[in-house]
């Protein structure tokens, strides 16, 4: 009976030692405001409208996940993450007929060797680039996003099937690359995407680079396999095109209270056929077009609780097709203030003005604030007061 007790009791000991040596945390955001809108379409052909509305997302995406690590002992850890988004406003989700659309991978996490995981996935250019830019730091700010969020900084999309490998931080440096298969038989490169990066971080300074190629995405003109590594089923493709690649590299620094970032990025889009906004902007009409993207933002904390956040980009691009050729360029300024109430939750007020420099009635002339109805003309602006919590 002694026995008995006695093996029980270490048992007990044991199996409390393995569950202390796992962990599992649910986390989430919710980010609700109202907004208006100048000069919005309610149709392709309409005149513009202003607009009032509730939103949800117009800053940090609305998201709720879980997250577990175990611990297998000599610094590795077994990790997972799975993570959506959704509409506060009504409740769906943000990604038709997905359940995780923003992050579902498992891993392997070494404190020597780096990170190894496979799912579904951000690419480099999101996790290097993202944090230099305001569209993407911190919890980041989608309406502050480049135009049709070209270089997905905001990430807008994520990579199905994904192989993602990230290394330790050597002497401050970290480096990192990803491959999302096509997952098609006898068509290896239709609709993969691959991706790499780097940054450096020594006190106040941080520094990145980062690089993206996207083949046949989510249903490019030469596509058979719309559902690779960049899936057109869940509305989460930004442009579909033959190819798309990004590049750039960008840099802050920390000083005080303050800090100022500096990015640039290029992308080049080969036979793109529609954009995010295609609705509204029509077929691009397998299109050739390239956008830079330069980026000036800044950060200060006037007290503990109250800070201010803007950014000024000046993208100009080029493009031709079968009906044509041009040059559009845009200016786009966004200025925030926000206040914590406590750790969790915080109230915010921001603007955005976008301005579209090309011919009247030529493609992509229409000025198009990211997450918002475009503008009937070259201009558009939208103010938001909003609320985040998370949890």
């Amino acid at each position: 009976m002694k026995k008995t007790l006695l093996g029980a009791a270490l048992m007990g000991v044991f199996a409390a030692s393995a569950h202390a040596q796992s962990s599992v945390t649910l986390y989430g955001l919710i980010d609700a405001g109202m907004a208006y809108t100048s000069n919005e379409k309610a149709s392709a052909t309409s005149p513009g409208h202003s607009n009032f509305s509730q939103q949800s997302g117009l800053v940090s995406n609305t998201v709720f996940g879980l997250k577990g690590s175990e611990d297998l002992g000599g610094g590795l850890h077994a990790i997972f993450r799975l993570e959506e988004g959704f509409n506060i406003n009504n409740g769906k989700s943000f990604f038709a007929s997905t359940m995780f659309g923003r992050q579902a991978y498992v891993g392997l996490q070494s404190s020597q060797f780096g990170q190894l995981t496979l799912g579904r996935q951000y690419d480099s250019v999101v996790d290097y680039l993202g944090p230099i830019s305001l569209a993407n730091s911190g919890e980041g700010n989608n309406l502050a996003a480049h135009p049709f969020d070209n270089d997905n900084l905001r990430d807008t999309f994520s990579i199905n099937n994904a192989v993602k490998y990230t290394s330790p931080t050597y002497a401050g440096l970290t480096l990192g690359g990803l491959y999302g298969f096509s997952n098609a038989a006898g068509g290896f490169s239709n609709n993969r995407a691959y991706s790499f990066g780097a940054s450096y971080a020594n006190g106040p300074l941080n520094l990145a680079a980062a690089y993206m190629q996207l083949n046949n995405a989510g249903g490019g003109p030469l596509a058979t396999n719309l559902n690779g590594a960049v899936s057109n089923s869940d509305g989460d493709v930004n442009f579909t095109s033959a190819r798309q690649t990004v590049f750039g590299f960008g840099g802050n620094y920390a000083f005080g209270p303050a800090t100022v970032g500096l990015l640039w990025t290029h992308t080049q889009f080969d036979n793109a056929t529609t954009a995010g906004q295609a609705f509204m902007l029509g077929s691009l009409g397998n299109m050739n077009l390239h956008m830079d993207n330069f980026e000036v933002n800044g950060h200060y904390a006037l007290t503990s609780a109250l800070s201010l956040n803007g950014a000024y980009t000046y993208t100009m691009a080029g493009y031709n097709n079968s009906t044509g050729a041009g040059s559009p360029h845009w200016h786009q300024v966004t200025l925030q203030s926000d206040y914590s109430l406590s750790k969790r939750t915080d109230v915010y007020l921001e603007g955005v003005y976008q301005r579209v420099s090309a011919p009247q009635g030529s493609v992509l002339s229409g000025a198009a604030i990211e997450g918002m109805t475009p503008s009937s003309s070259n201009q558009q602006v939208v103010a938001t007061v909003g609320i985040r919590h998370r949890f």
